[in-house]
Formats: C-alpha cells, structure tokens, sequence
C-alpha cells in the first residue's frame, strides 16, 4: 500500500466520523416520528376508551336520590320576610316613663311550590307576624307573596305569588312511609345572603313515625311526626321532605339539640296533615273550629272506685251539650272514653291531642265503656257557629 492510498483511507474515516452522526440523528428521528404516529393512534383509542369508562362513572354516579333531588330542586323557595317587633324605650333616666316602639327584624326560612298558580306551604312560625314576604325561586326570580291562611296549632301556612311557568312539587302520601327507607331534606334559607339560590340536600332515612309532642309554649301541637336523620338545619323549617320518587312527604319543623346544629334527629309535619290544613286554608282562609258538644275530665281513684273501674286509663265525660254532635251521636254523662279513632286515651291530653288533627265533617269514632260494657259511636265533626 502506497502513501496515495493511506491518505485515501484517513480521508474516507474523517468523512464517516463527521457524518455519521447525522445520520444516525436522521434514523433516530424517522423512528421517533413513526413511534409519534403510533403513540398517537394508541391515544386516540385511549381517549375513545376514557370517554367510555367516563360515562360508565357518570351513569353509576346517578340514582334514585340524585333523580328526586334535581326533579324537586325548582320547586324549593327561600321565604324572607320582615317582621315588626314592639320594643319598649326608656324615655327617662330618672322616672319609670317608656315608649313602645315598632322595630323591624328579618327572617328567613324555606318553603315549597305545590301548585302551578304559586301556593306554597312553610311553616306557620316562619310567617307568623310578617309585614312583608319575599319568595325567591332557585332561578333567581323575585316575588312578594301574601299570606292565604295560618294554622298555628299545626305549624302550616299556606302562601301565594303571582307568576308565570312555576315549577311546582307532587304530594306524597305519608301514611305509606317504610322506616329505614330513602328520606331527602332541602331547604332554602340563604335568601339574599349569597348569590347562589339554589337549595341545599341532604339525606338520609326515615327513622320513625307517628312520633306526638306535648302542646309547646306557642300552642303548636305536632302529632305523628315524621322523624329523619337527614340534616334540617336552621333555616330549612318550610322546606319538603320527599321520596326517592321526589314527592313531598313532609314539611320540616324542628330538630333536637343541646347544640342548636343538626345531631341526626330532625322532624317533618306529614305531608297527609299538610294537605288536610291547606285545604281548609286555600278555601276558608282559616282552619274552621270543630263543635265537639261535650266535656271530659280525668278519672281519680274516688270515680274509679265508684263505677268500679279496673283502672284510671280514659277520660270521663261529664257535661253533654243538647242537641250537640256528641247528643246526635248517642253519648252520656259518666260514659268512660277509652279511645278515639284508634287512639288510645289514658288521660285529657291523650284526648287532646286525638282531636288535634279533626277537620270539619270528619267521621270521629269514640271506644266508650258504659255500666261496664264496651261500645262504638261516631260522631260528625261539625263547624262551631
């Protein structure tokens, strides 16, 4: 090998470590560029597949509940209103002299639409005293509502606003509630205090039913309550307790706590009651007083010795009015009440609160214990005049 070819040979390494590089840079890329073309294709059907499962998720994610819950939200309201409170002011530091003087407070609540012309049902105590009421749909719109009629006893007022294409709720029946089943609580208390109207949810089941109070110091009487532990917190009193069907069960009142917030135990006027007050409410502005025609009072051993009673459970009747229902009807004096319409009466309250939930021209049945012998009467419910 001559010099000339040495040469040759150096220059042609030179040249192939100069370019080598760049072609192997050039492989490399070609190859990058076909993964890339894959790796794309392969995301495609990834993407294609993540959509799929996406809706899977979001289909599992609906229920029963969620279904209630949006097919009842339209229908929930915040109810604002003002009240006037008299306030006594001192008009001297040195004499016993002061004003009365009118003082505006707010305060809210939550309420239902059940009909398309815009009654809504609350809770009596929300209204109660109110110069001013201010409904608030979950779509923002604005009404001022008047007062249709108030059942104070029961804790049901009845409201109107006046407007177009309202959402409305469907009644449930409450005497067909299951313990342990679904119970959903909404409410609407937040008014004008944030910008998002909408209602809060939450849930739970039905833990009871048929649960009685003792009157309050308001006179309310709640009667076969429905108790839940689906939060009701304040400001929900108004707002519906509904179904897995998103029909209104209930009417949440009150709760039970040392605390003031919710601990589980909430309770709901029956939805059956609900319609009975509002009835009466929408057609007579009133709930109508029941003429009864007779008087009870509690039996003592004295009584219960002499018409040798077996025990002090019932109530004796000791005045009967003429002509009355009670006369219609066929009850005496001295006949003993063991019960009314399936309610047992141990005393006068049990009586009490047996009558409670009486409407004019109910069918009243009355158990009695005459001279020893059980019988049955029915009596009419009749208007007081």
């Amino acid at each position: 090998m001559n010099r000339n070819h040495v040469i040759i040979i150096l220059i042609l390494i030179v040249i192939v470590l100069i370019f080598y590089p760049v072609i192997n840079s050039n492989r490399e890329l070609k190859e990058s560029l076909e993964t890339e073309v894959v790796s794309e294709d392969t995301l495609y059907k990834r993407e294609i597949d993540k959509n799929i499962k996406t809706d899977e998720i979001y289909s599992s994610r609906r229920n029963a509940i969620t279904d209630a819950a949006e097919s009842i939200e339209p229908a929930v309201v915040s109810v604002n209103v003002i009240k006037t409170q008299i306030v006594k002011r001192r008009r001297s530091l040195f004499f016993g002299y002061y004003d009365e003087v009118p003082y505006s407070i707010q305060g809210i609540g939550s309420g239902v639409i059940f009909s398309p012309d815009g009654f809504i049902i609350t809770n009596a105590h929300v209204v109660e005293g109110a110069t001013e009421i201010k409904v608030i749909l979950t779509d923002t719109r604005q009404y001022d509502a008047k007062v249709i009629g108030i059942d104070t006893s029961h804790d049901i007022a009845v409201i109107k606003i006046e407007g177009e294409d309202l959402p409305f709720a469907k009644f449930g029946d409450s005497d067909d509630l299951i313990i342990g089943e679904w119970a959903i609580a909404l409410g609407n208390p937040y008014g004008f205090l944030i910008k998002d109207s909408k209602p809060s949810v939450s849930v739970g089941v039905i833990s009871a039913i048929n649960r009685d109070f003792a009157e309050n110091k308001d006179g309310k009487i709640y009667r076969h309550m429905v108790q839940t532990d689906a939060a009701i917190n304040q400001g929900n009193s108004g707002g519906p307790l509904v179904n897995i069907y998103g029909e209104i069960i209930g009417i949440n009142t009150f709760i039970f706590s040392e605390s003031g917030g919710n601990i589980g135990i909430g309770f709901a006027i029956p939805i059956n009651a609900v319609k009975k007050s509002a009835r009466e409410l929408i057609e007579f502005g009133k709930i109508r007083q029941i003429w009864f025609g007779f008087k009870v009072q509690e039996l003592n051993p004295l009584i219960a010795s002499h018409l040798k009673l077996k025990s002090l459970d019932g109530v004796i009747v000791n005045y009967i009015q003429s002509k009355s229902p009670a006369a219609i009807a066929g009850l005496k004096e001295g006949d003993i009440v063991k019960d009314i319409n399936g309610n047992t009466i141990k005393d006068t309250r049990d009586a009490e609160l047996a009558v409670s939930d009486i409407a004019v021209g109910d069918q009243i049945e009355i158990g009695i214990l005459r001279e020893g012998k059980a019988q049955k009467l029915h009596l009419k419910a009749v208007e007081y005049k």
